[in-house]
């Protein structure tokens, strides 16, 4: 038998895909967004950029912006019980309308 992956990206064949027309990188305008320490925003992962990209289990997920370090952004997730922080690129993130 074949041992089952493990892998960061393991099972993110319909996730982390992209449309036909869609693919590549997005645009620049979502880059130049400007976040404030205690916005809410959500975590929509772009798999076209690799770098920053947070965990598949977080994708869809709204957190509050607690920080900002460099390029990134520092964000509070609820997952469960508890609350988890994450480093996340601006390319994986969206402010959130609700």
């Amino acid at each position: 038998m074949v041992k089952k992956s493990h892998g960061y990206r393991a099972r993110t064949r319909g996730l982390m895909s992209k449309r036909v027309r869609q693919r590549g990188l997005g645009s620049p305008s979502k880059v130049l967004v400007d976040y404030e320490v205690g916005q809410r925003v959500d975590v929509v992962i772009d798999p076209g950029f690799h770098r920053g990209m947070p965990h598949r289990r977080y994708h869809g997920r709204t957190g509050v912006v607690t920080g900002l370090r460099g390029r990134a952004v520092v964000i509070d997730v609820g997952l469960g019980k508890a609350t988890k922080t994450l480093i996340v690129r601006r390319e994986h993130l969206q402010p959130s309308r609700g």
